[in-house]
This record gives structure tokens, C-alpha cells and sequence, in this order.
């Protein structure tokens, strides 16, 4: 009997050692469901349009400085939640190159657009630091202007000097875009961004395919450029 009743007092002792464990386990569980459920609350709470940015690439006008050819362009990126934005990338590209071997001039300038959306894949997605990925589809169509091309004439043995004017050109390529966006202060963001540009169809003229594509960078069925941005975002 006595030992009947000691194994049932411990039996009794353990289990209200368990009801407090079970209950705080209880009450973390329901606390951690109020706090997701008051995490969706917000997220629910934010506004679809968060505002829109403006700015520029310093990368385009840097090369124009220094080179044969660049860009200046105009960015307008909307914000949806923190998480996408849709972005407008319009622009003016030219280029003036002579190769320093044939004597060969090109010439050529005219504006360009891209259009897209990028992706915020931060799991935070209103912190200071956006890491975006998205895409664009860019299109142009514009002259271009080369010469001279001495041609040698093997019956006359002559040179005859040809040059192609006002060649009519259109170009619509592919970008795969992957950078960070960062605030500086307050409203002012600085950003930079790797785009791999595939070409996707072009229309070029008997004069052949030109030495640089406005907005798409020199020719080539693909190649791999950078942007860095300073943006305004509102």
C-alpha cells in the first residue's frame, strides 16, 4: 500500500512539474502567432505606391569624357511595397571613333530607352540596403556615319574612296540586371548594378553592322556593362 501510494505521489509531482512547462510553451506559441499575425498587420498596412525616384548614371558620361564613345540618361524607378520596382531608363548615346590604323571614321548619335522591373530580394525589405535582380528590354534605332573606305579597283588599278552616310540602324536587345541600392541620407540613394545585355534582334544596312549601339554599348551579339546611380527618391 505504501508503495502504491509513494509511486502514485510521484507520478502526481511530475506532472505538475510538466503543466507550467506545457503552459509557457502554450503561451510562447501564442505569442510568436500574435507576433506574426501583427508582422502581416503591418505588411498589410503599407501602401502599394511608396513614392518614385529620379536620377542618373555616372559611368555613362565618365566614358564619353575619356573615350570614343558614352551616354547620359534619365532614370524614373516607381515603388511598390519596397519590394518591386518598375523602372524607365531613357537616354541620348554617341560615338566618335577614327581607328588609328585605316583612318576609318564613326559617327553616330541617337537617344535610346529601356524599359523594366527590379526585384528587392532583401528578406527585410525596409532596411537601408535594397539588393535588387530584375530585367529590361532596350530598343533604339538611329544613323550612323563612316568613312572613308579606300577601296582598291584590281582592273583600273585605282583607289576609290567610299563613305556611307545617314545609314539607318534599329537595335532591341535583353538586360539581366543584379546591384544594390543603399540610402546616403534621407532621400538621396546611391546604387550600382551589372547588366548582361543579349542582343535580341537588329535591322542593320548594307554598310554593315555598326561600331556602337546607343544605350547597348559597342557591337556584339552580347556583352557586359555597369551603371552607377545617384538617385532622388520622393
Amino acid at each position: 500500500m505504501t508503495k502504491r501510494f509513494n509511486i502514485l505521489f510521484f507520478v502526481c509531482i511530475a506532472i505538475s512539474m510538466l503543466l507550467p512547462t506545457e503552459t509557457l510553451a502554450q503561451r510562447y506559441g501564442f505569442h510568436k502567432r500574435q507576433r506574426t499575425a501583427e508582422e502581416k498587420a503591418l505588411e498589410d498596412s503599407i501602401p502599394l505606391f511608396r513614392g518614385v525616384a529620379v536620377g542618373t548614371d555616372l559611368v555613362g558620361p565618365v566614358m564619353r569624357a575619356v573615350g570614343d564613345y558614352g551616354q547620359y540618361e534619365l532614370i524614373v524607378r516607381g515603388n511598390l511595397k519596397d519590394r518591386y520596382f518598375p523602372t524607365v531608363e531613357v537616354g541620348y548615346g554617341s560615338a566618335d571613333k577614327t581607328d588609328d590604323a585605316t583612318g576609318i571614321r564613326y559617327k553616330t548619335g541617337a537617344p535610346f530607352g529601356r524599359v523594366g522591373i527590379d526585384f528587392n530580394v532583401m528578406k527585410n525589405k525596409h532596411d537601408l540596403y535594397r539588393v535588387l535582380v530584375g530585367a529590361r528590354y532596350g530598343y533604339t534605332s538611329f544613323n550612323y556615319d563612316i568613312g572613308p573606305l579606300v577601296i582598291d579597283d584590281p582592273v583600273w588599278r585605282t583607289k576609290d574612296t567610299y563613305e556611307a552616310t545617314d545609314q539607318k540602324c534599329s537595335y532591341g536587345w535583353f538586360e539581366a540586371v543584379a546591384g544594390i541600392d543603399a540610402t546616403l541620407w534621407k532621400f538621396i540613394h546611391l546604387g550600382w548594378s551589372v547588366r548582361y545585355r543579349a542582343r535580341l534582334h537588329q535591322k542593320i544596312p548594307d554598310a554593315g553592322e555598326p561600331y556602337y549601339v546607343p544605350g547597348y554599348g559597342k557591337k556584339g551579339s552580347s556583352r557586359i556593362g555597369a551603371m552607377f546611380n545617384v538617385m532622388f527618391e520622393f
